[in-house]
């Protein structure tokens, strides 16, 4: 059956015609911190700090990238329950070994700066790659672009190699162990936060459905969130959640025929008040029990492929920002380089808005590093404090808003090439600021240039799995005897609508797409959330259109 041809749009995927504020407004307003900002804050400051003070006592700050790619690792898998926190944090300091690796070795055996580009550009496509196909979550692929970007042009000797990859290695172990240590007080607390979101997102949901203040794509976005953040809830408070989330679903869409708005509303208070005991690790009211076990299993990494069209727009701009860099003469490429990839999102519209988040956020934070350099460089220990305090603020900061938490993030960076060696500090300004508009203009241009028509291909995969999770729900008799039959069923039409949403976000976004109907995917998310419903309570699911 032919495709149906891309219909031209006037404006960026999102927006509103002719409406220039507010998309400014949308690209830079300051939403509410992370609700667990602080765990990733302090893992990645003990991680580092450890480090960098066995540094400090042998005299050896020289060596402080190598370290600090090890240590960084503590910030990846804070919502994910210990068992699975173990295997992801695992595979980035892997990753982030072995990137470092590669990138030594080619800054001992490339021929030239160009070269290096090169290679720091196939680096930073892999890292996009994977992290958006593994779902490792932030702070995703930038952290190890920077790393290994740098490591590029770092001069370096063979017979260094051992001791720089040993030390990345080392360190990565004792992030990982940082990260690890709470289970042995809260064994079940990513799981218990995971649950306190979902019941969380659905209060806000019900409320603002029943003061008519939601929006439809508000709406698929706190759905999405609420379910997404369910799928890792413990299984002792799953039933009291999914109670939560089927008046949710009454209430954002009463003609499910499950309840009314009205009838649904009075427990939001409750839900609120069953998340702050969640998150305080008490036990809920009624017959939950104190102790939860393990949760459901969350969507597995995506099909490769389906991601490859990103890592290509990575691979395009990163080069082409490099060797532009190069061209103009900047001595530090492999800025420009990161400012690329950090800039290619999902589609059109996220990208725009990325770069301008990042020229904004880079221009405040160059500014921040010049007010600092007289106290920085007062002293090596100094120098240690003030990159803890900025890793601080940049996780405080970046869920805010990604450009708030840059103006941390770029006098970090800064503070980090002068571990080897002090340069003057309006060449260090220069250069950032050149690379940044190098880096943000490269990108974009990159996102033109290479089109990802998978986007609806990934929209019509997801919509067939819905599809057939759903008739898997329909399966279930009533009262099934398996308990674990419905749990698959329930867990698999949960991960199928998770993946849905994020697809048709992502193919929203495009700017070359074929249409996908909007309809279509409308019809299999109601669909799909009855079933959920219907499942919960324990009772076969009842007809319902097809979602294909």
């Amino acid at each position: 059956m032919p495709r149906p041809r891309l219909p031209k749009r006037s404006t960026l995927p999102g927006t509103l015609p002719g409406s220039l504020p507010g998309t400014l407004y949308a690209a830079l307003r300051i939403g509410r911190p992370a609700d667990i900002w602080y765990k990733s804050a302090l893992s990645g400051v003990v991680a580092m700090a450890v480090p960098y003070a066995a540094l400090l006592a042998a005299d050896r700050l020289d060596l402080a990238l190598y370290t600090t790619a090890g240590a960084l690792c503590a910030l990846f898998g804070h919502d994910r329950p210990y068992a699975a926190r173990a295997r992801a944090l695992a595979l980035v300091v892997l990753g982030m070994t072995a990137g470092v690796g590669a990138a030594l070795a080619a800054a001992v055996l490339a021929p030239s700066p160009a070269a290096l580009v090169a290679v720091a550009a196939v680096l930073a496509a892999a890292h996009k790659t994977a992290c958006d196909a593994s779902r490792i979550g932030p702070p995703g692929n930038i952290i190890l672009t920077f790393v290994t970007a740098s490591a590029c042009f770092v001069p370096q000797r063979a017979g260094d190699l051992p001791l720089h990859l040993g030390l990345t290695l080392a360190c990565g172990l004792w992030a990982w162990l940082v990260c690890m240590v709470p289970t042995l007080v809260r064994p079940h607390g990513p799981e218990r936060i995971a649950a306190a979101r979902a019941l969380e997102a659905a209060a806000r949901l019900a409320g603002a459905s029943t003061a008519g203040k939601a929006n439809p794509a508000d709406t698929a976005r706190a759905r999405h969130a609420a379910w997404q953040a369910l799928l890792r809830a413990p299984a002792a408070v799953r039933a009291h959640v999914h109670d939560a989330l089927v008046r949710m679903e009454a209430a954002v869409a009463p003609d499910a025929g499950e309840a009314s708005v009205t009838h649904s509303t009075p427990h939001a208070g409750h839900w609120q008040a069953w998340a702050q005991a969640l998150r305080k690790g008490r036990t809920l009211p009624g017959d939950a029990p104190a102790a939860p076990g393990p949760g459901a299993v969350p969507p597995g990494p995506a099909p490769l492929p389906l991601f490859l069209p990103a890592g290509l727009r990575v691979l395009t701009g990163s080069a082409l920002a490099g060797w532009a860099s190069l061209a103009c003469g900047v001595g530090h490429p492999y800025w420009a380089v990161v400012s690329a990839a950090s800039v290619v999102q999902a589609g059109g519209a996220p990208s725009w808005q990325r770069a301008l988040q990042r020229v904004l956020g880079n221009l405040l934070g160059v500014a921040f590093f010049a007010a600092l350099v007289p106290v920085v460089r007062t002293g090596e220990a100094a120098m240690v404090l003030a990159v803890l305090a900025l890793l601080a603020g940049a996780e405080a900061l970046i869920s805010r808003n990604y450009w708030l938490g840059t103006v941390c993030v770029t006098p970090m960076a800064l503070l980090l090439t002068e571990f080897g060696g002090s340069r003057p500090a309006g060449e260090l300004v220069g250069d950032r600021w050149t690379d940044t508009l190098v880096g943000a203009a490269a990108g974009l241009l990159a996102c033109a240039l290479v089109t990802n028509r998978r986007a609806a291909d990934r929209v019509d995969a997801a919509v067939l799995r819905v599809s057939e999770a759903h008739a898997a729900a329909l399966a279930v008799p009533a009262g099934a005897p398996c308990a674990h039959e419905a749990d698959r069923a329930r867990d698999r039409l949960a991960a199928a609508l998770v993946e849905l949403r994020e697809a048709a976000d992502a193919a929203a976004g495009e700017w070359h797409r074929r249409t996908v109907p909007g309809d279509r995917v409308t019809r299999a998310e109601h669909d799909g959330h009855r079933a959920l419903a219907s499942l919960v309570r324990g009772h076969t699911p009842g007809s319902g259109a097809a979602v294909m």
